[in-house]
C-alpha cells in the first residue's frame, strides 16, 4: 500500500485498490478522531519569536541582533541560555533550533565574520572548543555518526553570518524519514533542558 493511499484513507468511503470496505486495512492513526502530538516545548520557540522580533526592531538599520554575543556578554544567564561550557575565549551551547537532539554551537566570544578575521591563536582555540563539543556530544549521547563543520556567509547557510560559529550535529542511521521529506518536519524526541542537564553531567566529568 503506498503512503498516499494510506494517508488519504480516512476519506474515502467505497472500496478499492487502497481500501477494503470503509477503513480497510489502513493504521489506526487514520481512523476516527484526529490524533495529537503533544510538543509543550514548543511553546518557548513561539514566545522566543516575540523577543527575537523586538531585538530585531531594537537592532541598528541593516544589521541583526547578534544572540552569541548577547549569550557571551551574559554568563550569569547560562543555564537560561543553554550554554554547556565556556572559558576565557569562547563557548559551546546547544542550538535552540536543532538539526537532531544534542546539535551543539561553537563560537568565540569576539565576533568576526570569517576564520580567516581571527588572529592564529583564537583561530585554534576554536578548532580546540570543536574538539572538545564533539567529545562531549560522543561520550552524552554515544551517536553513530556527526556532521561537524562551519557555514561560511548567508550565502552558504550561516544563520548568523557577522559571527563565526561552529556545528556539532550528532546522527543516527534513521534520523531522517517520511516525516521530513514529505512534511518538511523533523522529530527531535527529548527537550532543550534534558539535553542540556545530559551535557552538565558529562562536562562535570572532566
Amino acid at each position: 500500500m503506498s503512503l498516499a493511499c494510506t494517508l488519504q484513507g480516512a476519506n474515502r468511503h467505497e472500496g478499492g485498490s487502497c481500501l477494503a470496505g470503509k477503513f480497510g486495512n489502513s493504521p489506526p492513526y487514520t481512523r476516527g478522531m484526529m490524533q495529537s502530538l503533544w510538543a509543550p516545548w514548543r511553546m518557548a520557540y513561539i514566545r522566543g519569536l516575540e523577543s527575537q522580533a523586538e531585538a530585531a526592531r531594537a537592532a541598528p538599520a541593516g544589521g541583526s541582533p547578534n544572540f552569541l554575543a548577547e549569550y557571551w556578554a551574559h554568563p550569569e544567564r547560562d543555564r537560561e541560555q543553554h550554554v554547556v561550557f565556556r572559558d576565557d575565549r569562547g563557548m559551546i551551547l546547544l542550538n535552540r533550533y536543532p538539526y537532531t537532539n544534542g546539535h551543539l554551537l561553537v563560537a568565540l566570544g569576539e565576533a568576526q565574520p570569517t576564520i580567516d578575521r581571527y588572529p592564529p591563536p583564537q583561530r585554534a582555540h576554536f578548532w580546540l572548543l570543536m574538539e572538545r563539543a564533539m567529545d562531549l556530544c560522543q561520550r552524552t549521547f554515544e551517536p553513530q555518526g556527526m556532521n561537524v563543520g562551519v557555514n561560511l556567509g548567508r550565502a552558504g547557510g550561516a544563520g548568523l553570518p557577522e559571527h563565526l560559529h561552529g556545528h556539532v550535529v550528532p546522527r543516527w542511521a534513521g534520523d531522517t524519514n517520511f516525516m521530513s521529506v514529505l512534511g518538511g518536519v523533523r522529530m527531535i524526541p527529548d527537550s532543550l533542558e534534558r539535553a542540556y542537564e545530559a551535557y552538565r553531567a558529562t562536562a562535570g566529568r572532566g
